[in-house]
């Protein structure tokens, strides 16, 4: 498939700048989890960038977020996927937004079956699509589960997680220090680091 086609099925690939590689997001407002939480204060998706703030405002991105959110029912979206990510040694799934479905994670997965030479990360509030054995993820693909509360503890239902502090002691991201870029950090796409802990922003 060439690239123009698969840019056209998908709405195209996002690019996070602090971020090493390319992404792919959707609308926050049709976060399952992420919508009742952004209405309770002291959660990670509270006062959510990806709603409130930002280019997310401008009505050419909010278009943009639907066309991939109604890409997602395209029989070819998998396809197109591999075509614009597999030259790319880093992805990371939902700069905002978040799986949708049983269905969505399954094609994610297929997606990354398919680019085995590509590390992918995936941070997720849906624990209801999660599977029931951590075995059954791509090994090239690490899903971490949200924390629910800033300053709360790791989610304990799942081998890899991310919580959000407001204390810089507790903060593992090197992100602030470096210009808010990820620089030479690949923790968040890294198996061993059973834990990310962002700062609140």
């Amino acid at each position: 498939m060439l690239i123009k086609e698969a840019k056209k099925i998908t709405g195209g690939l996002s690019k996070p700048g602090k971020m090493p590689g390319p992404a792919y997001n959707l609308p926050a407002w049709v976060c399952q989890t992420g919508q009742k939480l952004a209405k309770i204060e002291g959660t990670p998706c509270y006062g959510c960038y990806a709603l409130n703030r930002g280019r997310y405002r401008f009505s050419n991105v909010k278009a943009a977020l639907q066309r991939r959110l109604d890409a997602l029912e395209s029989p070819l979206w998998v396809e197109a996927m591999v075509t614009l990510i597999k030259k790319h040694k880093y992805f990371r799934w939902h700069d905002s937004g978040d799986i949708q479905s049983d269905k969505h994670l399954k094609n994610i997965f297929e997606v990354c079956k398919q680019t085995p030479e590509t590390l992918h990360w995936l941070p997720t509030q849906e624990r209801q699509y999660l599977p029931a054995d951590p075995e059954a993820v791509p090994g090239n693909l690490i899903i971490r589960l949200s924390g629910s509360k800033v300053d709360g503890p790791a989610p304990k239902a799942w081998p890899w997680t991310s919580s959000v502090t407001t204390k810089d002691e507790n903060r593992t991201c090197p992100a602030p220090e470096q210009g808010n870029q990820c620089g030479s950090c690949r923790a968040c796409w890294d198996k061993e680091v059973d834990n990310v802990c962002y700062g609140k922003h």
